[in-house]
């Protein structure tokens, strides 16, 4: 069976020059989950529209989070069992930070409960946003494998991924 692949872009959405936009702009099978704020996101906000997202399908699911969408799938997985069958979390944020930006708000603290479903966490060694140490804590505590990519920056557009191939490769197994 073919999976369903929501895409969950971060802080500000994901620009046409991020791997999510390419693989979604290329597959069929993606679909953007459109947040009403992406400047101004708040937690419980963000939730309710990937729930109403996800009961559009009966079928298999994987999601694609990038940064704050990674927090919002670990609070929409505590709030709304479903099972899926997967979810790529790549560089999620630490929100409990006090430079972390101001106009986020709700996604603190940090559930630290292991996720109902098979869940892969990505890291840099040099992510603006989170330390690789902090990053493997988050793993571990939501039973993840957990991926060290190098020194890819915040792995977004700004880290020149273009279409990111060890991404797809990633995917790949969560499908």
């Amino acid at each position: 069976m073919i999976a369903k692949v929501l895409i969950l872009p971060g802080l500000g959405s994901s620009g046409p020059e991020h791997w999510q936009s390419l693989w979604e702009a290329r597959n069929p099978m993606f679909k953007r989950v459109e947040q009403e704020n992406w400047d101004a996101p708040n937690c419980k906000d963000w939730v309710r529209k990937l729930q109403e997202e996800v009961q559009q399908f009966t079928e298999d699911i994987v999601l694609v989070a990038h940064s704050l969408a990674c927090i919002t799938v670990v609070h929409w997985a505590r709030q709304y069992p479903r099972s899926i069958k997967g979810v790529l979390l790549v560089a999620p944020p630490d929100v409990e930070r006090e430079d972390f930006p101001n106009e986020v708000t709700g996604f603190s603290p940090i559930p630290l409960v292991k996720l109902p479903f098979k869940s892969v966490v990505v890291a840099s060694t040099n992510d603006e946003y989170v330390s690789i140490e902090r990053a493997r804590f988050f793993s571990e505590n939501w039973g993840s494998e957990f991926i060290n990519v190098g020194a890819l920056g915040h792995i977004n557009s700004a880290s020149g991924l273009s279409d990111w191939k060890e991404g797809q490769e990633l995917l790949q197994k969560l499908l």
